[in-house]
């Protein structure tokens, strides 16, 4: 069989083992972490019959191995469960518009990454051996080593408090003032990691046999970059480029907790705290399914970008 169908059949098929795992590993760790909702819900204060009749209600004083098949049954029916913190919601009506507001929190900070990260990796390489390549290098290295724990508060007294720009927090959508400092923070601690990925696939790239031979023959240095160096150069970035986009609707855990922004990372935290054992299963899934896809796609597009891969080879 080849094609990119079967390719893709083959490997969704193969997935399913890692996501049996994946929910039996997550499911197991649940139940088995100190606490339970309904302890901590209760604050250890009910008395324990009354722990006893909810954990009943719950089915969770049932053998693991019958809660999973349970739980599994309900999902392959589309039912992701309920959530216990937020007082029998359903666990879809809460995180999917939270992964919502996460991928409009990310947006612009990801487009932002890669048109500022990419031409200024290309001029780092190009500039190899130059005073400003390591100069340049060493600044975003400083800044983006600040913690957002640092950065987040410093931010809003200078251009929330101070100037009065800007929101001090929370989120009001994707065309609001409030997308402002998610995307200062998220922009540039990304750009410095796409560019030197962009600097070194091209050193990596121009130190190649076909890359000696174009300047040998007389061609410009931005000749021979942009047309000889830099697709060979654009895997690794694919890879970047190709996981964000996938993982854009996860939002960033410190950047909402620190600004209130209700998305799926501040959502994360809440429901670890609460032992919310549905919902942490839903978003655990959900990472692994996106992960998977994205894998898969990234195997697709590689085939095109590159030649010398072939389907049959990934």
């Amino acid at each position: 069989m080849t094609g990119v169908l079967p390719f893709v059949v083959r490997r969704l098929l193969a997935a399913i083992p890692v996501l049996i795992l994946v929910t039996a590993g997550t499911f197991w760790l649940c139940r088995y972490a100190p606490g339970d909702p309904v302890t901590v819900r209760t604050g250890g204060r009910a008395s324990p019959e009354a722990v006893a009749r909810v954990k009943h209600q719950l089915h969770l004083d049932e053998p693991i191995i019958v809660q999973y098949v349970r739980y599994m049954g309900d999902l392959l029916h589309g039912d992701l469960g309920v959530s216990q913190h937020h007082e029998g919601v359903p666990v879809a009506d809460i995180i999917f518009p939270k992964l919502k507001i996460s991928a409009e929190e990310d947006l612009s900070p990801l487009l932002l990454v890669f048109i500022l990260g990419v031409p200024l990796g290309i001029y780092l390489a190009r500039r190899r051996g130059h005073w400003d390549d390591p100069t340049i290098t060493a600044a975003m290295l400083t800044i983006s080593a600040i913690p957002v724990f640092i950065s987040i508060p410093a931010l809003q007294v200078l251009l929330a408090v101070k100037l009065k720009l800007v929101p001090t927090g929370g989120w009001h959508g994707l065309f609001s003032k409030t997308v402002i400092l998610p995307s200062i923070v998220l922009t540039y601690a990304g750009v410095v990691g796409i560019a030197r990925l962009m600097r070194i696939s091209l050193l990596q790239v121009m130190g190649d046999d076909y890359v000696r031979t174009a300047r040998a023959k007389g061609l410009s240095e931005r000749t021979v970059v942009y047309r000889h160096v830099l697709r060979n150069a654009m895997l690794p970035l694919i890879t970047a480029v190709l996981y964000s986009l996938f993982g854009i609707a996860f939002g960033d855990f410190f950047t909402e907790l620190l600004l209130g922004i209700p998305g799926i990372g501040a959502e994360s935290f809440t429901s670890i705290g609460s032992r919310d054992y549905d919902e942490i299963m839903a978003i655990t899934i959900i990472g692994a399914v996106v992960f998977i896809l994205a894998n898969l796609t990234l195997d697709i597009v590689y085939t095109f970008v590159d030649p010398r891969i072939t389907l049959e080879t990934s």
